[in-house]
């Protein structure tokens, strides 16, 4: 807990998040919102990240009240695999794409990449042991022609989008992950203040309320 009032002692955004959101009437907003199914969906390869950053990072996040999805820790026996992943993606605002060196050996975890950027969520790429240049579709785990052309292409879009690194011989976890956790926050608030902008502007133009795009608290007051 100590850790947690020191980053937020001395990181703006945070500041910023905490007296936006002490100022808001929740009671209100909660009326209004429709809660999406996560905030922000851990897109990775379980043999490379799970023990180690992806985990990390959903614990860390959720920390701050936070709904992240990451598959073992969110979904439960019963559940539509295919279902409730496209649905959480569908329902997130940002996603983290932790590659990996056998990130690209799973049908999976191209399939999220590819609907996270087919549906033009905000993207986090994080390499981890991995180059941008190393990312590309082995011929064994797509034989389709039009699913190997999306998977190209979202690898393609993400390697042109900045993100963080980390070397597990030389790197500090714990500082990749805070630096991923703090970019998600600053993310989200952009994304809120866009959504709330827009939200004003409409409403002032015709003057009929309309509900607020879904939204929640991102940190717990302590």
């Amino acid at each position: 807990m100590q850790m947690f009032r020191e980053i937020m002692h001395r990181s703006p955004a945070l500041k910023f998040q905490s007296r936006l959101f002490s100022n808001r009437s929740k009671t209100q907003l909660a009326k209004r919102v429709i809660k999406p199914t996560c905030d922000v969906f851990l897109n990775h390869r379980g043999i490379d990240t799970k023990r180690t950053i992806a985990t990390l990072l959903y614990d860390y996040l959720s920390r701050f009240n936070l709904r992240p999805f990451l598959d073992n820790k969110t979904m439960k026996p019963g559940d539509k695999l295919f279902e409730k992943i496209d649905s959480a993606i569908h329902g997130c605002k940002v996603g983290v794409a932790m590659f990996s060196p056998n990130y690209c050996q799973s049908y999976f975890c191209l399939h999220e990449l590819a609907l996270i950027m087919e549906t033009k969520k905000k993207v986090i790429p994080i390499f981890c042991d991995i180059k941008p240049s190393q990312l590309r579709v082995p011929r064994n785990v797509v034989s389709d022609k039009k699913e190997l052309r999306r998977f190209n292409w979202a690898l393609e879009e993400a390697k042109n989008t900045v993100g963080l690194t980390f070397d597990s011989y030389k790197g500090n976890l714990s500082e990749v992950v805070t630096s991923a956790s703090e970019i998600v926050i600053k993310s989200l608030i952009e994304l809120e203040n866009e959504e709330r902008l827009m939200y004003k502007n409409f409403s002032s133009r015709t003057k009929t309320p309309v509900p607020l795009m879904p939204t929640k608290s991102i940190l717990k007051e302590y």
